[in-house]
């Protein structure tokens, strides 16, 4: 299975923000969307950043609430590890695993394109083998 196959159940739409928000209007649209991180993205839509739930929480009990009223652009990750539709669902697993993060922007043509989280995956995952469980099941069944 491919990336492509998760947002083709999910959909599309991404949450973000400008490098500019503050990040206490990043926090809140957090909360208000029930996500878990927010991509950043340039007035052109390029991919600036990721904000995560971590990377907030982290620097609040570094240096406090000021943080709140700082760019989202100071605390995001820059450096983004991204996917591709074609990619498969085993290649981004591993990525989340080895990098140690929950969301994965997808890109295609170097536009976003969606955002695969490690819920989608482990469900998708889930389904997946609870559809081979039937086909085994009903082989045996019959045969």
């Amino acid at each position: 299975m491919i990336v492509s196959d998760i947002l083709k159940t999910k959909g599309k739409n991404v949450v973000t923000v400008a490098p500019d928000t503050p990040v206490g209007t990043a926090v809140a649209t957090l909360a208000e969307k029930r996500i878990g991180c927010i991509v950043v993205t340039t007035d052109g839509g390029a991919l600036a950043g990721i904000l995560s739930e971590r990377d907030v929480v982290r620097v609040l009990a570094q240096q406090g609430g000021d943080v709140l009223d700082e760019p989202v652009s100071s605390l995001m990750t820059a450096k983004v590890v991204t996917c591709s539709p074609s990619q498969t669902i085993a290649d981004v697993m591993e990525m989340m695993t080895q990098g140690r993060f929950r969301h994965v922007p997808v890109l295609e043509e170097g536009r976003l394109a969606g955002m695969v989280s490690i819920g989608d995956v482990v469900k998708f995952r889930l389904e997946e083998t609870e559809e081979e469980v039937r086909q085994l099941s009903a082989y045996v069944a019959g045969g």
